[in-house]
């Protein structure tokens, strides 16, 4: 049976354009400037609004008050199917810090999750540590932290070989570099990730692997003065290297507008991944002053539609849905195809799911309507509406 998508405002390279969508046995089959209905065609009418690629979150933590960290996998589909509701149709959970026995059920959990039917199709897992500087650990579990020289990683990759599509390393620790090749070997993404580097440093480990920058400005050096010299550190090469994509949090709190600006002006809409680095409540209903406590054992506090530390020195993570990350970028000035792009073709891209985060007759049905607010109102993953609630 094949569905119709009509009155709609397309996502195309170019731009939106008014176009028809087809789409049948869970893929698109038709792009078209007109298309008559058949007897038997579900028809949708878009009624004006957007019709977008389902957004592609490759470094998210978890959601609907569930935990990517849990070992059970009905956690691990209600956290992905939470998300599948703001316009997230492929998702990477992404572990913390935590002991190696912890992490390692995780991964576990996450895969025996992704062979059940899902709302937001889950693409693999992102290892987020445990080889981060305590100097930047943020809201990551200081006693969990690991020094790759000192710790055989390839315990955690061989749990799930071909499910690890990204793992976040600071490269100024001992080994980290020779870790750096072993992940770019295995087709695994490494990402300077909670990093104390200096611009030199970075610019080393990308000859060793390393060709992405974890959350810009979060959990980032940044330039410092030893007497009359200026250093740079993370922020700095990865805003200036080109061999580097960035994830930005682009949720109004971890990043101001102009720090949005000052990205995309460095980076441009092909360099640039939109994450929502969203916490166990994310995609689902917070308490403002509520105290809540990670799975790893960290205890956050939301207040002012954002998690942070209880010492209010720093952000713990983010609550937000895909869908309010393109509304930002939007906000910050950004054409809105290329915020949509941000949030689909290029997060897709970085972890070679070839099938996902755009639309073009062949590709998965992964489809977002959504208004000029980007407020989602249908949904449809891999060929299946998930949601519909468009008058």
């Amino acid at each position: 049976m094949r569905t119709l998508f009509k009155n709609a405002r397309v996502f195309l390279p170019a731009g939106p354009a008014d176009r028809i969508v087809t789409v049948e046995d869970g893929k698109i089959t038709g792009i078209l400037c007109s298309c008559d209905a058949g007897p038997e065609d579900i028809v949708i009418d878009c009624g004006g609004k957007y019709l977008a690629p389902g957004f592609v979150d490759i470094h998210v933590h978890g959601g609907g008050g569930y935990s990517a960290m849990s070992d059970k996998p009905e956690d691990i589909l209600a956290m992905c199917n939470a998300h599948a509701q703001f316009g997230t149709t492929s998702i990477l959970p992404t572990t913390l810090a935590a002991p190696m026995e912890a992490i390692k059920k995780a991964i576990e959990a996450i895969h025996t999750a992704s062979k059940s039917p899902c709302d937001s199709t889950i693409i693999g897992v992102h290892l987020e540590g445990p080889c981060l500087a305590p100097a930047q650990a943020g809201a990551q579990s200081p006693d969990d932290l690991k020094i790759p020289a000192e710790t055989d990683m390839t315990e955690l990759l061989d749990v799930w070989p071909e499910g690890i599509k990204m793992m976040g390393v600071a490269p100024e620790l001992p080994g980290s570099l020779e870790l750096g090749e072993l992940l770019a070997s295995r087709g695994i993404v490494a990402s300077v990730a909670h990093s104390n580097a200096t611009y030199d440093q970075v610019f080393d480990a990308i000859s060793h692997g390393f060709s992405d920058v974890t959350h810009l400005y979060s959990g980032c050096s940044g330039m410092i003065r030893v007497k009359s010299y200026r250093i740079p550190g993370v922020i700095e090469a990865g805003l200036n290297l080109d061999a580097l994509t960035a994830q930005v949090i682009a949720d109004g709190k971890h990043l101001p507008l102009t720090l949005l600006q000052l990205i995309y002006r460095c980076k441009g809409a092909d360099k640039i991944i939109l994450i929502t680095d969203g916490l166990d409540y994310a995609a689902g209903h917070l308490v403002e002053g509520t105290v809540y406590r990670q799975l790893n054992g960290m205890e956050t506090v939301y207040e002012d539609g954002v998690m942070k530390l209880l010492s209010r020195e720093a952000f713990a993570g983010s609550v937000a849905t895909m869908n309010r990350l393109v509304r930002n970028m939007c906000a910050a000035g950004i054409p809105m195809h290329e915020a949509v792009r941000m949030a689909s073709e290029n997060p897709a891209d970085r972890i070679g799911a070839a099938n996902k985060g755009r639309i073009a007759v062949g590709k998965d049905a992964d489809l977002v309507v959504f208004d000029d607010n980007i407020d989602v109102q249908l949904v449809m993953s891999n060929g299946r509406i998930i949601k519909n609630e468009l008058a």
